[in-house]
Formats: C-alpha cells, structure tokens, sequence
C-alpha cells in the first residue's frame, strides 16, 4: 500500500508564509511526478505547482510567491508559500504520480488535503 500525508497548513496573515510537506510512504518502486494542488470553496481543483525531474511548474497566480522543492531520498515534497493573500485560502492537497512495487504502471496518489486560511 501507498500513503500520501501532507501537513504544515494553518491560518496565517496576508502577506505572512506558510510551509507545506508533503511525504509518500509504503510499496514505492518509483515517484516520477509530485505537485500540489488547491480547492477553494465552491470552485474546482487546480493546480497550484509541480515538479518533475529538474523542471517545475506554477500557477500564474503564485509565480514569484510559491516555490516547489523535493527531497528524493524522503519521498516528500515541499511547498514554500510567501506573500500570502486571501485569494490563496483552500485545501492544499498533494499529488505524487508513482510505481508501487505490486504494479507495472504508474498512478496517481492524493492525500487528504490541508488547510489554508489567509485572513485579510
């Protein structure tokens, strides 16, 4: 089995950080992509950043702002959020696209998702 868990959400300040983790664990053969994601109420999931390799990927929206990293030895990628603002609050969920050991292909795992508040 496969366990994705993020932590680090919380409530914080506009203009304030915060500092998402997040870590696979179990049957892993291979992580090939992991990224973050957001979820504000009553609008779709997007994508917030990614990582893949050596190359990243952002939202227009926190370009300049957010900053994706990953510890290949961990399993875990982070999340580095500055100059935070309202517009940011959600539900931050991780997404690693990986090979466990009892399968041939690879697949997409989510975690449960944490909380960011940006108060105004």
């Amino acid at each position: 089995q496969v366990q994705v868990v993020e932590s680090g959400g919380g409530l914080v300040q506009a203009g304030g950080s915060l500092r998402l983790s997040c870590a696979a664990s179990g049957s892993i053969f291979r992580i090939n992509d992991m990224g973050w994601y957001r979820q504000a109420r009553g609008k779709q999931r997007e994508l917030v950043a990614a990582i893949s390799g050596g190359s990243t990927n952002y939202a227009d929206s926190v370009k300049g702002r957010f900053f994706i990293s990953r510890d290949n030895a961990k399993n875990t990628v982070y999340l580095q959020m500055n100059s935070l603002k309202p517009e940011d609050t959600g539900v931050y969920f991780c997404n690693t696209r990986l090979r466990p050991y009892y399968s041939r292909d690879y697949s997409d795992y989510w975690g449960q998702g944490t909380q960011v508040t940006v108060s105004s």
